[in-house]
């Protein structure tokens, strides 16, 4: 098992190895698509900065306590879709056929097809995530290394929900439009402080909209050092990694080859 663990991880080093190569085709694509997200993303910070300029608390929380909201949520989305861009591309994969190229790999196809290409924009996300920690919180090493550690985690989330929100496409058709849907709510509820919210709205950021896990919980593991929310947080995207892999195992038994010959170099 760890023999097999350190070959994925070569191969998720060689995918991304090859995939920062061919984006850096175009150097001057691939920089403006990054700084371009890093504006938008700081765009918004800005607006949480004057917010608290006025307010100095919300519900309990304060600005480093946003910044840190939006720190791990943007580096997790970041490094999910950096890394594993194809989770984005799942449901048109499905639905027009397109997965063949990767049914051929020796390997499983969920980590060949989620390696096979990365989103150039998701690299301003990561960037952008780590240095407003860094710059607005000043963390100590204990929690730096904490949020690294968090914003993986963060990024399974991201993966595990993007295959399960393209899987549906296996049952219920072109399910594109409803997973982009999904995503994006979860993005906008992770970037809310979660004293917003009361009731069985709370319920959902933990089940159907997994905001819960996207960032509130690590949030909370950085504000107390908390072992138990770093640990609820990790086991819950380990959880929802789970079971966005048997749904699509599942699916892909009703999977429809397009008959396409390509190459995947």
């Amino acid at each position: 098992m760890f023999r097999t663990g350190l070959d994925y991880m070569g191969l998720v080093v060689a995918y991304t190895r090859a995939n920062i190569r061919a984006q850096m085709e175009y150097p001057g694509a691939f920089l403006s698509q990054v700084i371009a997200m890093i504006i938008n993303d700081g765009a918004w910070v800005m607006f949480w900065v004057f917010f608290f300029s006025r307010f100095r608390v919300l519900h309990g929380w304060g600005l480093p306590d946003v910044i840190s909201l939006w720190s791990v949520t943007a580096a997790g989305f970041g490094i999910a879709n950096a890394i594993m861009g194809n989770s984005l591309q799942l449901a048109p994969l499905i639905i027009q056929g397109e997965l063949d190229v990767w049914l051929s790999h020796p390997r499983a196809v969920l980590p060949h097809m989620l390696l096979g290409r990365s989103v150039p924009s998701a690299w301003g996300d990561a960037v952008f995530g780590y240095a407003a920690y860094v710059f607005f919180v000043r963390p100590d090493l204990a929690r730096m290394v904490l949020f690294i550690i968090l914003t993986f985690g963060t990024a399974l989330v991201f993966v595990g929900l993007g295959i399960l929100a393209g899987s549906l496409s296996f049952f219920i058709g072109n399910a594109s439009s409803l997973a982009d849907e999904w995503r994006n709510a979860v993005v906008m509820f992770s970037t809310y402080p979660p004293a917003l919210f009361q009731g069985a709205v709370k319920w959902l950021l933990f089940s159907v909209i997994p905001a819960g896990f996207v960032s509130y919980m690590p949030v909370e593991a950085l504000r107390s050092l908390s072992l138990m929310y770093a640990s609820g947080a990790l086991l819950g995207a380990l959880g929802i990694l789970a079971v966005s892999a048997a749904v699509f195992h599942c699916g892909l038994r009703r999977y429809e080859s397009g008959n396409l010959i390509s190459f995947n170099g």
